[in-house]
């Protein structure tokens, strides 16, 4: 088990040793990125710069929730999204998709690193990410999804060798908001892979509103390690007494302690009809909702 205390000196040491100048933080609002930034502003202070890439892939109301929450520290918000998507046209490959958005953040990176003058990039990289990668299961953005040439000096990643229950305890320690200290994972490639399939702005404005409602019924309740909703694809339905060809959706809810394994939550029956009729309710082009039972292994958490 971490110690806490010594593990954010340590870190804050080993950034202050590290960036010889200014540095980016890769900040998503998830309590990862928030740990990384929280101590590399004790570390370095105003020679911090931390951005926020809006992929267009983030969950509902995300960018008001970074300034609120980030203000204190004037993040720069770049909005990347017709890039992301027009770098996702086409393909269909879960693998390729993650290796693209990984490409596509660090040019992003690369271009305010030349701007603001930042040699250095710190993201919230944890075990499991490179465990994941490394081993073959899939690759996370920020680890096997990087190209392999990278116009930074270096890439700091302070979150390296613990599980997320540990980040959680650091961002605790360092007084991190409890909405923050708790909030729930979120894949770094964002809604791309909770669609399956090419993405598409109908797609992820589909899935965006199911991720939303099923947030909203389930997180406060039941304190999921993972709840969301995923687009699968298309099956017949009956609408106002018409045949539709609509969105099949897939609820998923797991508890796990550090992501390496999960169990779908036994959730109430009255709980997943109400899901399926606000879903197939308040989302016209949705003909169906499912819920998905499987634990990881042999499924992994997220679709893609």
């Amino acid at each position: 088990m971490v110690n806490v205390e010594r593990f954010i000196e340590q870190s804050i040491k080993e950034i202050k040793r590290e960036v010889r100048g200014k540095a980016i933080i890769a900040l998503s609002g998830g309590v990862d990125s928030s740990v990384c930034a929280a101590m590399a502003h004790r570390a370095i202070g105003d020679r911090l710069v931390p951005i926020f890439v809006d992929t267009g892939l983030m969950r509902k109301g995300e960018v008001e929730r970074i300034r609120s929450a980030f203000g204190h520290m004037n993040p720069c918000v770049i909005d990347a999204s017709k890039r992301f998507l027009d770098a996702l046209k086409g393909v269909v490959d879960p693998e390729e998709k993650r290796k693209i958005i990984g490409e596509t953040f660090i040019r992003v990176f690369e271009e305010v690193g030349r701007e603001v003058g930042a040699s250095y990039l710190i993201q919230g990289t944890i075990y499991p990410d490179r465990i994941e990668s490394e081993g073959g299961i899939k690759s996370h953005h920020n680890v096997g999804g990087l190209p392999t040439e990278i116009k930074f000096d270096k890439i700091i990643e302070p979150l390296r060798d613990l599980y997320k229950d540990e980040v959680r305890r650091v961002a605790r320690a360092l007084g991190l908001a409890p909405e923050i200290c708790e909030r729930m994972p979120f894949p770094g490639p964002g809604l791309a892979v909770r669609i399956i399939g090419e993405v598409t702005k109908e797609k992820l404005e589909v899935v965006s509103e199911a991720n939303a409602i099923v947030e909203e019924e389930l997180v406060e309740e039941f304190r999921p390690w993972q709840t969301f909703a995923a687009l699968l694809e298309k099956g017949t339905g009956v609408k106002g007494d018409q045949r539709i060809h609509g969105w099949i959706i897939a609820v998923r809810a797991v508890e796990s302690r550090d992501g390496m394994t999960a169990t779908a939550i036994e959730l109430p029956w009255e709980k997943l009809k109400k899901i399926e009729t606000r879903i197939t309710s308040e989302i016209p082009n949705v003909s169906r909702v499912v819920y998905d039972i499987t634990p990881k292994p042999p499924a992994t958490i997220e679709f893609e």
